[in-house]
């Protein structure tokens, strides 16, 4: 298969992904509020597990957290995963408070010999501020992979070593990890979504870093991840 093939089909599976996971209807607030409800179960989960070494720790040095409650990941052949999530920083000026949720999607394709669908939910902890920088100058559309170095949590990991690592990534599949291949995948902007949620047009910089842009809905995912950090720090002063 030549290349620029290989390209179109990997693009139009992304693509095709992205569309089946999110709903094909015009967003409203309750689609909003309910993604929002599910990210705090997923964050709250995986604080939970047991078998996720140094989790916690890993938040609380992390500059930003997307959570992906349900990606779907499919395929013959051709194989992908996309979904719908959240993006909240850690507030620069009290460095402890967060800020969002910023809505994104995530599509991505690869080629291999895979057979049905299953899905799972994904954390990507985003530890650099160039990383933070690359979402932020990147309103469209942002391609993990290149110049970006990212990582995937496995048994064993030395979360300290791995703290300059721009993205560090956990997954779970019915609550056992698997290695989902991310490098080059699209993350993307949810605009219709973030404009329902907050009732008016909000770009991700304006809900990031705009006090006028906000929802009390959101206190208690943001309630839930500055918990994590806190108890994070905790962890490493002892």
């Amino acid at each position: 298969m030549d290349k620029s093939r290989r390209n179109f089909m990997l693009a139009t599976g992304a693509a095709g992904l992205a569309t089946v996971s999110g709903p094909s209807r015009a967003a409203v607030p309750e689609d909003a509020q309910a993604l929002v409800a599910q990210a705090q179960a997923t964050v709250d989960a995986f604080a939970r597990r047991q078998d996720i070494d140094g989790f916690i720790a890993a938040v609380a040095q992390s500059r930003g957290i997307l959570v992906f409650p349900r990606i779907i990941k499919a395929g013959f052949v051709l194989a992908g995963a996309g979904g719908t999530g959240v993006l909240l920083v850690r507030d620069q000026k009290t460095n402890n408070e967060w800020r969002g949720p910023a809505f994104y999607t995530l599509s991505t394709a690869s080629l291999g010999l895979q057979l049905g669908a299953t899905w799972g939910d994904l954390v990507v902890l985003i530890n650099t501020q160039n990383a933070l920088n690359a979402l932020y100058n990147n309103p469209a559309a942002l391609k993990f992979g290149g110049e970006a170095s990212f990582a995937f949590w496995n048994q064993g990991m030395n979360v300290g070593a791995n703290g300059t690592t721009d993205y560090l990534a956990y997954s779970t599949d019915k609550g056992a990890f698997f290695g989902l291949a991310i490098d080059g995948s699209v993350l993307a902007a949810r605009q219709s979504l973030n404009d329902a949620y907050y009732g008016k047009p909000a770009t991700p910089l304006a809900i990031l870093f705009d006090p006028q842009v906000s929802s009390p809905a959101a206190q208690g995912l943001q309630a839930s991840v500055k918990r994590l950090r806190a108890n994070g720090l905790s962890e490493w002063a002892r």
